[in-house]
């Protein structure tokens, strides 16, 4: 028996890290005391500077001697309470100031997004939901809400739970339902599936069939970690078949295209608006339908306009999708 060997050497940090460490350590130092530098720098005097940002003088004067001690340089040049810049204080004032209008302009802007009544949603949905769906629940919301803004996502469901985990989204409306101890998900609506296929094929005088019927046929499907996929896949499977598929797409109404030309059938929500060159069928067996719900990350705390806004949509439990 070959057991392997656990090494004892001990890893040295490398230099790149040593670097980044240090950096982050010199960046702790220094940012308390960036506005401090600005308004000393800005008055010239000490006192005055003391008086304008409600600090004590010695406070900020031992503040002054400790960022020149950080840095090993000489950022003024003192005359009693009267000092004046360096060469290395004056260039090392400009960068200041752009640090700090950047770190202002940041600010109001999270500000901004978190306002009541004119903050941002930032809201992920399913390309199918696109076209109809969204734009009407937005309108809607926004009779009471109307200085509210979006900031719009759409993905595939897998993708939008990713962009809720890493922040990039507040809330996203997808199918399957997610079930995961780091999401709150609530179930708002069902959507039937139908059966869509060529305007000239065989089945399309039929209004409604029966799934097993569709066993010998070539499906076009949405791609491998698409919800519309792993639906399709366990329909086929309940209905006692494996779909063999031609085509694998991103987006319906690609995929209603590919049928439109003959090149197979597929299981799909129903269109916003008509399609020509397809007939869609009713799915009696088994039952055909994917459910809508909303999620968020648990435990996130909700600006204004997203509790709002998500309060709206759970308001709509059963009368998300248009009739």
């Amino acid at each position: 028996m070959v057991h392997q060997q656990r090494s004892q050497a001990r890893v040295s940090p490398s230099s790149d890290t040593k670097d980044a460490k240090a950096a982050n350590d010199i960046v702790s130092l220094l940012a308390p005391r960036l506005a401090h530098f600005a308004g000393v720098a800005r008055t010239e005097h000490v006192t005055r500077a003391a008086q304008e940002m409600q600090v004590p003088q010695s406070t900020l004067s031992r503040a002054m001697v400790r960022l020149e001690q950080d840095l090993g340089v000489d950022l003024f040049a003192r005359r009693g309470r009267t000092v004046s810049l360096t060469p290395a204080g004056r260039s090392f004032l400009g960068s200041v100031e752009r640090a700090l209008a950047e770190i202002e302009r940041a600010a109001e802007e999270v500000r901004a997004d978190a306002d009541p009544a004119t903050g941002k949603v930032a809201f992920g949905f399913l390309h199918t939901m696109g076209a109809e769906t969204v734009p009407g629940l937005i309108h809607a919301f926004r009779a009471d809400h109307p200085r509210v803004r979006f900031s719009l996502v759409q993905n595939y469901g897998e993708a939008m739970l990713e962009k809720l985990r890493s922040g990039e989204l507040d809330l996203c409306l997808t199918s399957p339902v997610p079930d995961a101890p780091d999401l709150v998900a609530r179930r708002l609506d069902e959507q039937k599936l139908r059966l869509v296929v060529p305007a000239d094929h065989p089945l399309a005088s039929r209004r409604r069939i029966r799934l097993a019927e569709a066993a010998d046929e070539t499906f076009v499907t949405l791609e491998p970690g698409y919800g519309m996929r792993r639906i399709t896949d366990d329909l086929c499977k309940e209905a006692g078949f494996k779909p063999r598929i031609a085509f694998e797409g991103e987006e319906a109404e690609t995929l209603r295209g590919l049928v439109a030309a003959g090149l197979g059938v597929a299981l799909l929500p129903p269109p916003a608006f008509p399609r020509p060159g397809v007939v869609e069928l009713a799915v009696t067996a088994p039952r055909a339908a994917r459910e809508i719900g909303v999620a968020w990350l648990d435990g996130h705390p909700d600006t204004p306009p997203v509790a709002a806004f998500k309060k709206f949509l759970i308001s709509r439990r059963g009368n998300l999708l248009p009739a």
